[in-house]
């Protein structure tokens, strides 16, 4: 999933800094929450989002601090990236809300599972985290204390930028403040104990993933009281973009057969 830029989607309904939705699907039964790695901005999800319409709505959250949001300050921890996010999903819980988060996303994911289960509203029907170990394991790699093209560098060999932005001082200045405070994140985010979610949880990862081998990523099942799957799919840390098709349907059959929502197309 690399990182690049989308015509500006269907502003929903609500205006919002946060959410991004590239197709919408009035219909849908569900809709799926995608905040994206490290680095990464809403775009990366539009591949998926497109995949899904019309049966499922895709809702990809845009950081602060990238594109469309570049004038904005960054926020550099997922507690302050939960709390931002959470402000703007009220009018997006008109129908049942799923959640999917890789690699960062799927820490920053799980917290916002945790504030659905807990609040008021109705928690979402599921949790797909993809390429990330366990929460309660903290990352040892402290890329955001790398220089820019190191730090541009390191996430470009895992797959997750254009190698191209190195060739681009310019480029490579507005992209690597972004991907510095997200690196700082995640290497300063503690998991703190709390009860299971009551969602079922979907595990994903390439099985060539050097920053969450599939052990580390079986830890998540501890973290729900109901169903929890392991997917394993051919692939390193960014398997997403050549198993698309695969995740998919994953992504749909799991709606369909955990929650019973009755889906159409």
């Amino acid at each position: 999933m690399t990182t690049h830029t989308q015509g500006h989607p269907d502003s929903g309904p609500a205006a919002s800094r946060w959410i991004r939705r590239f197709h919408p699907a009035p219909q849908a039964p569900v809709r799926l929450l995608c905040l994206p790695h490290a680095g990464g901005s809403a775009s990366a999800y539009h591949a998926l989002s497109q995949a899904l319409a019309p049966r499922v709505e895709v809702l990809a959250v845009q950081y602060p601090g990238r594109q469309d949001r570049r004038r904005e300050p960054l926020l550099d921890s997922i507690g302050a990236l939960r709390e931002g996010l959470a402000r703007e999903l009220a009018p997006w819980r008109d129908r049942p809300l799923a959640v999917f988060g890789h690699s960062m996303g799927a820490v920053l994911g799980y917290e916002v599972a945790r504030g659905l289960c807990g609040d008021s509203g109705a928690p979402p029907v599921h949790l797909f985290v993809s390429g990330r170990g366990g929460p309660e394991l903290e990352v040892e790699w402290a890329l955001d204390r790398l220089e820019d093209r190191a730090m541009v560098t390191a996430l470009g060999e895992l797959g997750g930028t254009d190698p191209r932005l190195l060739d681009d001082e310019e480029v490579l200045r507005l992209v690597a403040p972004a991907i510095r405070s997200d690196y700082r994140a995640v290497r300063m985010y503690r998991h703190v104990p709390g009860p299971p979610l009551s969602c079922p949880i979907t595990a994903l990862v390439g099985d060539r993933d050097a920053m969450a081998p599939v052990g580390s990523v079986e830890l998540w099942g501890a973290r729900t009281s109901a169903d929890f799957r392991l997917e394993v799919f051919p692939g390193g840390h960014f398997y997403l973009t050549e198993n698309l098709r695969k995740v998919e349907r994953l992504v749909y059959d799991r709606l369909t057969e955990a929650h019973s929502v009755r889906m159409t197309g």
